[in-house]
């Protein structure tokens, strides 16, 4: 998979879920390896938006292999098993990447 193909694949998941009930939440994801690239995840006002730019404001930032995000959202990975193993790294609110990590289900 490439960087472009993770942008849409955020977006398409993004766009069917119900974040009607929950409050704000700004996470960045740096996505490193051979196809690295930066993109936020915004929850505002019960809307999802997925950008390709960094997001100064976040309440996180998480830093993650392109294979092991992906493998993250598909459920293959245990957030909490790649943050303590160092396949997964957080700069920020925990919890939100927690709750980041929720949406992704």
């Amino acid at each position: 998979m490439k960087f472009d193909e993770l942008i849409a694949k955020v977006r398409e998941t993004a766009s069917k879920v119900d974040a009607s009930n929950m409050g704000f939440l700004a996470v960045q994801v740096n996505i490193t390896g051979k196809e690295s690239g930066v993109f936020y995840v915004e929850v505002k006002d019960g809307r999802i938006n997925v950008e390709p730019y960094e997001y100064n404001d976040r309440n996180c930032a998480i830093t993650i292999s392109l294979s092991d995000f992906v493998k993250l959202a598909n459920g293959k990975l245990d957030p909490v098993f790649a943050f303590t193993t160092g396949k997964l790294k957080v700069d920020g609110d925990i919890t939100k990447a927690l709750e980041f990590s929720k949406l992704l289900k």
